[in-house]
């Protein structure tokens, strides 16, 4: 559980209600693509969102994730995160995940090397399904071998993943000579 002072706040975008988790001033936590403000609130971990206070710990990751809803080209690799509860494993793909840049897409397997387990696609595809910061941690950038989407855990699924990928399609930013 977390030692320090828990946070939680939430906000409404184009990608239905988004609800933040801090332990500290480190993301514990996002939940996006509700219906309704309480839905979002819902899906934080209860243990810690019951006594969680309603304050905006970063307004500026909060400003950067609406810039992204809106089709803004936004990275948050340099988000700290709260990786209590998770295994080496788990820290180290999601590590490599948050580092995927806008616009792009990896395989199951090619982020398993990445994150130096080779072979490990399908640990890491759990990974990724249990991923407790998308968005921030963009799983939806990860795909199968074939190209084919895969599973999206997040509300409205494959639909979901697909929108956040062509959204990120049309605003990709241009490379540098």
């Amino acid at each position: 559980m977390c030692p320090v002072t828990t946070a939680h706040w939430s906000f409404e975008t184009s990608l239905g209600w988004i609800a933040l988790l801090w332990c500290g001033q480190k993301l514990r936590q996002v939940s996006f693509g509700h219906a309704s403000q309480q839905k979002a609130l819902a899906a934080l971990c209860p243990q810690l969102a019951a006594t969680a206070a309603r304050r905006n710990l970063q307004p500026e990751l909060v400003r950067r994730m609406l810039g992204y809803t809106q089709g803004e080209p936004e990275s948050f690799a340099d988000v700290a995160l709260d990786f209590d509860g998770l295994s080496r494993f788990q820290q180290r793909v999601l590590r490599c995940c948050q580092r995927i840049a806008y616009g792009c897409t990896v395989s199951y397997g090619r982020l398993a090397a990445m994150a130096g387990y080779p072979g490990a696609a399908r640990a890491v595809g759990n990974c990724m399904a249990s991923n407790r910061f998308p968005l921030v941690v963009p799983c939806h950038r990860v795909v199968a071998a074939d190209g084919s989407l895969g599973k999206f855990s997040a509300p409205g699924g494959t639909a979901l993943k697909r929108r956040l990928l062509a959204m990120e399609a049309r605003r990709r930013p241009l490379a540098t000579p």
